[in-house]
């Protein structure tokens, strides 16, 4: 495909008394870049159908597999609502990405699995030259740090992303900025069902306070009382975990200091504000030859 560039050029010409600037348009054909090739594995997932409709409707990438073990078979568009894309599911990704390696296309497999299939994963996806982007809650720093090694010395990229909400960066990047003024706080959540608690992003958030060099909640740091919430890391910042049926996802981190308190929340009401996230990892991690871990740094 060729797209048509043009450009404005301003010629000068002579009347009688005065000279005019006479606007002047050259255009162009030039080819333009191929769209990203991306592969869902965990397509059937409400996050992997979620993402399915957002790569269709973002420009310069398409869908171009559907790896999950459930639905196998069915059309990933009809499955999400849409028009049949015809891309059947398919439970190996490893034909996936074979029959995307022959076009010679610039690929990139989005992993919404679980932490103990992503090395692997991400290993099949390398051996065929194509990048990941993985958002799996839970992933232990074990397998970041060994494919952090794999990628740097294939010089392929990835992008590990403990969360792709760009609220949440936003909130954790706040969140640091002001624990470097108030010394006491608390992170409160809460959840519409109680697996992993406390949640990932309260954890992140407790991690990056906690390397800070700062001591939070000096007065009661040595408390054992259950009702003061879990105690994440070393300096002292507590987390409590509410989990009501119907309950958005929100995450609220308190500070105080003398005469006031300061709050940062972040609600989630539905899995597509992690989308927005999603494209922009996506679009990043095809110019990177080592992995990256956390979204944060392309903000």
């Amino acid at each position: 495909m060729a797209a048509l560039s043009c450009q404005f050029h301003s010629t000068l010409y002579r009347e009688r008394l005065y000279g005019k600037t006479r606007p002047s348009i050259s255009c162009s054909a030039q080819p333009s870049q191929p769209n990203i090739k991306v592969v869902i594995n965990g397509a059937a997932k409400e996050i992997g159908r979620a993402a399915v409709i957002a790569v269709t409707k973002a420009r310069g990438m398409e869908v171009a597999g559907a790896v999950d073990s459930h639905f196998v078979g069915e059309d990933i568009g009809k499955l999400c609502d849409m028009e049949p894309l015809e891309i059947p599911i398919i439970s190996d990704l490893t034909m996936v990405l074979g029959s995307i390696s022959q076009a010679k296309a610039t690929g990139v497999v989005v992993d919404f699995t679980d932490p103990s299939a992503v090395y692997d994963n991400v290993k099949q996806a390398i051996a065929f030259g194509m990048r990941s982007v993985v958002y799996v809650p839970r992933i232990k720093m074990d397998t970041v740090t060994a494919l952090s090694a794999f990628c740097e010395k294939a010089s392929m990229g990835c992008l590990v992303a403990p969360t792709l909400s760009i609220g949440s960066i936003l909130l954790q990047q706040a969140a640091i900025s002001a624990s470097f003024h108030y010394n006491n706080v608390e992170i409160v959540e809460s959840r519409a069902n109680a697996r992993d608690l406390p949640s990932a992003d309260a954890v992140q958030i407790a991690n990056n306070l906690s390397n800070l060099g700062q001591m939070y909640n000096r007065e009661d740091m040595e408390t054992d009382v259950a009702a003061r919430g879990q105690v994440l890391g070393e300096d002292g910042v507590r987390v409590h975990s509410m989990v009501l049926p119907g309950l958005p996802s929100s995450t609220t981190v308190y500070f105080s200091g003398p005469g006031e308190i300061y709050s940062i929340k972040h609600d989630v009401t539905e899995v597509q504000c992690l989308m927005p996230g999603l494209i922009l990892a996506i679009r990043k991690v095809v110019r990177l030859k080592n992995l990256v871990y956390g979204l944060e740094k392309f903000l």
